[in-house]
């Protein structure tokens, strides 16, 4: 939206309140790009400047949107007349700021300063195997979240609070319903894999050298149409995505036993990026030109599973994957889809986990989130309800604290962020249904064309930012209501051919 004036004192009340967020958008990717150096290539000595450097961003952001004037450009703009962009802007901005509004500033500054700290001293713990080095870092952001969604809402309890703060559109309880509905429909098609599913033979062998899997997953980027102008790969403890429409950087990680981690993991946030890299640029800086972070996770998950696990795309890309790594000259396409798609259930790694059991990982850390947020139990607890848990949803108990509750960096900053992963996965299948219902998926795979299917994303989902609620959004994209039946539709005919069930 262009302003009509140069002095912001005269401008009306909406390019004001819109000029004040582009400044609180650039704030925010400045801090989410230092954030990004210091998973990349931070020195480990600067953890403590960089702390205080995000804590002071996170402090001037906070007044700025919790600005008197907000309040006002907000009270005027009530009963104005606006159009449907405008009032979608207002509206996010709104939601923005009474959630803030209540929160000390000291309060927020503090809990990103710790959250800062706290990714070195998980590092560490996590590589020394030592949870009682993390331990009084988890309670410790825990009070300060706990303190924060008293301040937003002390009707409310503090774990769904804090769930809110990223899917405000969708409630914990109709999450609460897919988990349930995936709790029940998950393990039995698990132990009839274990009992009766044909056997899938592990393709890969000896160590695969880190330089030859990052120049796969280099080849694999581009095989997918990465705007190398606009982004980059890097490497990180943790896989993650960051950037805007401008500028959106994956990372990802080498496993020396198995390849196709790390290209999995490369391909998912490749998937990221291209939600970022399609939204307005006209937009920047407004709630029109952001991602909605509850559908950010069905862009990984779709580009992921739904074309990366595919038969069509190793079809044309294992000429490419040959190329890249020795030893698999015999490999055939059926064998790399059938690696690709293999289940184990005794892994204890969500990040390496398959995409079947994947969702017995998210629930168990959701599970185990919010008991710890309201109070169930205590840090020290943790390792223990994991191991259980783990057992109990997988059949597998984790042999060190590094491969069990130590393995996630989320808990650094906060305690409700897993959800969004198996929604992800849900958006994803429905959003698979209806882009299948218009173009010939598989036919542009073979044809290595990724353009259509990138244009359609961007026509459905990318370009309305948040003009549209989740589940508007989602209804909108593919005619029909956030629903898990398209997703277990999907595992119970997949994994059925694939194990002969």
């Amino acid at each position: 939206m262009a302003t009509h004036e140069t002095d912001a004192d005269t401008l009306p009340a909406y390019d004001q309140l819109l000029e004040r967020n582009r400044r609180l958008t650039n704030l925010q990717y400045a801090s989410m790009y230092l954030n990004w150096d210091q998973q990349v290539m931070m020195p480990e000595n600067g953890a403590q400047g960089r702390a205080q450097q995000l804590s002071a961003l996170s402090a001037t952001s906070h007044e700025l949107l919790v600005d008197d004037e907000v309040r006002e450009w907000l009270d005027a703009l009530e009963d104005a007349e606006l159009d449907a962009e405008q009032s979608a802007n207002v509206r996010e901005i709104r939601n923005s700021y009474e959630r803030e509004a209540s929160v000390p500033g000291e309060l927020n500054e503090k809990i990103t300063q710790t959250a800062a700290e706290n990714q070195q001293i998980w590092q560490d713990a996590k590589a020394d195997n030592d949870f009682e080095m993390f331990a009084p870092r988890l309670e410790t952001m825990r009070d300060l979240q706990r303190e924060r969604a008293q301040h937003i809402d002390p009707d409310k309890s503090p774990y769904t609070v804090l769930y809110e703060g990223d899917h405000q559109y969708i409630s914990l309880e109709t999450i609460e319903e897919i988990f349930e509905t995936l709790r029940e429909e998950i393990p039995p098609i698990i132990d009839e894999i274990r009992t009766e599913g044909s056997d899938i033979a592990d393709p890969w062998e000896g160590e695969y050298p880190e330089e030859n899997q990052e120049t796969l997953s280099e080849a694999a980027l581009d095989f997918l149409g990465y705007d190398r102008n606009r982004g980059r790969l890097d490497t990180a403890a943790h896989p993650f995505m960051a950037g805007n429409q401008f500028d959106a950087r994956v990372t990802t990680r080498f496993k020396p036993t198995d390849p196709m981690d790390a290209l999995t993991a490369t391909i998912h946030e490749f998937g990221h990026a291209t939600y970022q890299l399609g939204l307005r640029q006209d937009e920047y800086g407004t709630p029109l030109g952001s991602a909605r972070m509850s559908i950010h996770e069905s862009q990984s998950r779709f580009w992921e599973n739904h074309i990366g696990r595919t038969k069509p795309f190793w079809e044309q890309f294992l000429p490419t994957f040959k190329s890249h790594l020795d030893g698999h000259d015999d490999l055939t396409v059926q064998e790399v889809y059938e690696a690709a798609n293999r289940i184990n259930p005794n892994n204890r790694i969500r990040v390496e986990a398959d995409e079947l059991t994947y969702h017995m990982h998210i629930i168990l850390r959701s599970e185990i989130g919010r008991a710890f947020v309201e109070g169930d139990i205590e840090a020290d607890e943790i390792p223990h309800v994991w191991n259980e848990k783990m057992d109990e949803y997988l059949g597998v108990r984790p042999e060190t604290d590094s491969e069990g509750c130590l393995q996630d960096i989320h808990w650094t900053s906060g305690f409700a962020a897993f959800h969004g992963y198996t929604l992800g996965s849900v958006v994803a299948a429905q959003l698979n249904d209806a882009i299948r219902d218009e173009l010939d998926v598989d036919a542009l795979v073979r044809e290595e064309n990724f353009d259509p299917i990138q244009e359609w994303m961007t026509e459905h989902v990318h370009q309305h930012g948040q003009r549209y609620t989740t589940p508007d959004l989602i209804e909108k994209a593919t005619g029909q209501s956030l629903s898990a039946e398209p997703f277990v539709e999907y595992i119970r005919d997949k994994f059925s051919d694939l194990y002969d069930l």
